[in-house]
Parts: structure tokens; C-alpha cells; sequence
């Protein structure tokens, strides 16, 4: 060692402190980069795009090749480091202040071993991993074909290590799995939208409309119908006469026809075709414009139902109860609201937001469901026997429903303002000041009281 010059040393030390960082950099560029976006520069004929993808398809064998990298050049910055500064450097330096030598062999070796570490540390592994971090795509460009030629150069060793670490796990029980997983979680995912929205990579439509993809498979026909008390039918007992004019005063395109009453529905008419037989002038039996309507139970997932729609060609479809009745009504704009939103036509004019913020508090249409209610509330309200807020607020007071009638919950103040018959179709929350907040001492005073 002594016979190798000190410059060479210092550019040896150099060296390994930038091998050191090179896998470093390797390393985090190929975890981080998106294998999408590779493939996209694949086939854009970026020809460094195509060695890291190479890499990044046989991702564990090159991480353990990083993994080797980093060994060996930290290893060798130990080796050699430490006489280069230490013997070469600083001890002819204390020389002149006439020290004791293991005075001087001690101090020497601290500051090598300082220097070598903050190198090392700062040089060899934070520096890249922040720049790998940061520039992934462009690190993972520039490393590929590099770290390939070491691959294929210290392949049996990689090999014999990563088949002994496997081994290792298998005598202890574990299966060995991959260190970098393409796939996410649904969790996961949400909290990576979550975070692309806060940094403003992505809007809050794309952000609500990520959500409501991922809600879209867990709720079922009953919670995105049109109740039976508010499904407009036309009836084979009315003539003509009347149902064409119940179809001019709605100006809807599809109507269920029921035979006598709602739970007998005998399928469905186009307002198109009624309008033709009425060109006409000729009265035409409802059951000659009748066309096969389809029926799922209320339990049945809307991804199902939208499949079914699809198979079908059909717009909409009749929900039916447990006990064969029926219990709504779902088209096909209701399942995609669920993922875009309110569809308004040409027809829905001055239609009410089902949720609106107003001076008094949260107006919120009954027919709301609870889940709708947790971005806008600071506690989610949960029920098993109900879906919608209108049935949750029925369900607290449980008798004395009228409009004006409050329910403290949760430092908030539900209040009913509209109501059709005994429906609850519009309730307003409010927040409580802490002095009018109901302070509940029993479990049922928990759940909610009476004002």
C-alpha cells in the first residue's frame, strides 16, 4: 500500500466513493421508476429506455447486483481509504508537533475513520438517493446498461447469494418474495391519489373520480335507486290518453308500465314510440308498445347491474325486494353518476344540489346516502338498517317526525325542513356551539338526542 503514490490513493478513494453512489443511485431509480412510463419511451424508440427495461422486468437479480455493488465498493473504501488519509495524509502532518507515535496512529485513524464515513455517508449513499429519488426516470436511463455489464460479470456470485438467502428462508418457513411489488393495494393506491392531489400533481375531479371507482364496487342497487314511492309509471289500465299526457308533463324518455299497481310492473315504454302512435291518430294498447324490462334483487353490486344493462341493451332496470316486490328503479345514468357525478339534461332545470352548503348549516336531500356524508362531516355516521340520512334521521327520533324536529349528535344539530308525507326528504346540520352540545351519559344518550 505504502508503495502506491498518495495521489493515486486519494483518486482510488474518489473512485470508490462514486462506485459506492452509482448502485446507490441504481438501486432507488429502479424501485421508484414507473415501468409504465419506461414502456412508453420503449416505444417512443428511446434505445436506454429498452436496457432499463430489461432491468427493471428482472428487478430482484439487479437489486441484489446493487446490493453486491455497494458491498464491494464500500469494502474496498475501508481497505483503502484509511491508509490514504490516515498513514499518508495526517500522520506526517502531527509529525511536526513531536507526538508520542500511538498518539499519533490514534488520531490519525479517527479523523480517517471520520473522513472516510461522511464521504462515504454523505457522498456514497444520501446524495445519490436523493437524486435517485427525485430524477428516477433519467438516473434509471443512465444506470441501465452500466449495471447490466456488472451483472453479467459477477452473475455467479449474484446467483449464490441470492439462491443461499432463499434457502435461508425456506429452512425458517418463509417463502422468499420479490423486494419490489408493481402492484397496489386499493389503501394504497387511495393514498398515493391523496397525495398527488395535495402536491397538485392531480385536480380534485381527478381525485373524486379515482374515489368513486374504487366505491363503485361496493355499492348496491338499493343504495342508487329511485325508491318505488318516486318511480313514475304509466299504467295499462289508464288510456292512452292519460299516459300520453303524464309522458308530455315529465318529458322523460322511459317509462315502467304496471299493470295495476307498482309491484306488478309488466315492463317498459320509449315516450318515442307513444309519441308515433299519437302522429297517428290511431289510440294504440299500451301492451303493443311494451318492451321486456329487466328485474335485480336490491342486494345485487352496481357493477353487476351495469353489466347486465350492457348485455342486455337496456337502460333501465327494476329492483326488487326480498319479498318479490318492488322496491325501485336503477338506469343506467344512475350508475354512472355514481363514478362522474350529477348528469343534468336539457330537461333538469333549476334542480336542487342534493348537498349544499348554505348560511344555516348543510342542506342535505334525504335520499343522500350516510357514506356520501363522510367528506362533508367531521365523523361518519354509520347504520346497518339504513342507507340514506333521511332514513337515519327517522330512525334516531324514531316517532314525533315532523318538519322543525332536531337531533343533537356529535356536537351537530340535525334538523328536519322537508318532508313529503312521512318522508324525511331534506334535513339541514348545523354545528352546536360547546355550551348547546347535548353531553350524553348513557349509550343511548350517546347515539343521539331528541331537542
Amino acid at each position: 500500500m505504502d508503495s502506491i503514490p498518495i495521489v493515486l490513493n486519494l483518486l482510488l478513494v474518489a473512485f470508490l466513493v462514486i462506485l459506492n453512489g452509482f448502485f446507490v443511485a441504481a438501486e432507488f431509480a429502479l424501485v421508484k421508476v414507473r415501468h409504465t412510463r419506461l414502456a412508453q419511451l420503449v416505444n417512443e424508440g428511446n434505445s436506454r429506455a429498452v436496457y432499463a427495461q430489461k432491468v427493471t422486468q428482472k428487478l430482484d437479480g439487479y437489486l441484489s447486483a446493487c446490493q453486491v455493488g455497494i458491498t464491494l465498493a464500500s469494502l474496498g473504501l475501508g481497505w483503502v481509504g484509511e491508509p490514504a488519509i490516515a498513514h499518508m495524509i495526517v500522520e506526517p502532518l502531527l509529525g511536526n508537533f513531536h507526538l508520542p507515535d500511538y498518539i499519533i496512529s490514534a488520531i490519525a485513524f479517527g479523523t480517517a475513520f471520520a473522513v472516510i464515513t461522511f464521504l462515504h455517508i454523505v457522498l456514497g449513499e444520501l446524495a445519490p438517493k436523493s437524486l435517485a429519488i427525485q430524477k428516477a426516470e433519467g438516473t434509471s436511463l443512465w444506470v441501465a446498461m452500466p449495471l447490466i455489464a456488472f451483472y453479467k460479470l459477477f452473475y455467479p456470485a449474484i446467483w449464490f447469494l441470492n439462491g443461499t438467502a432463499n434457502r435461508l428462508l425456506k429452512l425458517i418457513g418463509l417463502e422468499p418474495v420479490s423486494e419490489h411489488e408493481a402492484a397496489h393495494t386499493e389503501e394504497e393506491i387511495r393514498l398515493l391519489v391523496n397525495q398527488s392531489h395535495e402536491s397538485g400533481h392531480i385536480d380534485q375531479t381527478e381525485k373524486t373520480l379515482v374515489d368513486n371507482v374504487f366505491e363503485f364496487s361496493e355499492t348496491v342497487a338499493r343504495e342508487i335507486m329511485i325508491p318505488r314511492i318516486d318511480m313514475i309509471c304509466l299504467f295499462a289500465t289508464d288510456s292512452f290518453q292519460e299516459n300520453l299526457d303524464t309522458i308530455k308533463s315529465l318529458r322523460h324518455s322511459r317509462f315502467p308500465v304496471a299493470a295495476e299497481d307498482k309491484d306488478n310492473i309488466i315492463g317498459f315504454v320509449h315516450a318515442s314510440d307513444f309519441y308515433l302512435a299519437a302522429l297517428s291518430k290511431k289510440e294504440v294498447l299500451i301492451e303493443n308498445l311494451l318492451r321486456p324490462v329487466l328485474t335485480v334483487p336490491e342486494s345485487m353490486e352496481i357493477s353487476q347491474v351495469l353489466r347486465k344493462l350492457q348485455k342486455y341493451r337496456s337502460q333501465i332496470a327494476i329492483v326488487i325486494d326480498e319479498y318479490g316486490g318492488t322496491a325501485g328503479m336503477v338506469t343506467m345514468e344512475d350508475i354512472l353518476e355514481e363514478i362522474v357525478g350529477d348528469i343534468q339534461d336539457e330537461f333538469d332545470l333549476n334542480v336542487r344540489p342534493e348537498i349544499e352548503k348554505t348560511e344555516k348549516g348543510l342542506s342535505v336531500a334525504g335520499k343522500v346516502l350516510l357514506d356520501d356524508l363522510d367528506d362533508h362531516l367531521p365523523f361518519e355516521l354509520e347504520s346497518e338498517d339504513v342507507d340514506t340520512i333521511g332514513g337515519w334521521v327517522y330512525s334516531q327520533l324514531n316517532e314525533g317526525i315532523a318538519v322543525g324536529k332536531s337531533l343533537a349528535f356529535e356536537d351537530h344539530l340535525f334538523t328536519i325542513t322537508e318532508m313529503d308525507t312521512h318522508r324525511i326528504t331534506r334535513v339541514i346540520i348545523t354545528k352546536q356551539a360547546p355550551a348547546e352540545s347535548t353531553q350524553a351519559s348513557t349509550p343511548q344518550e350517546r347515539e343521539g338526542a331528541l331537542v
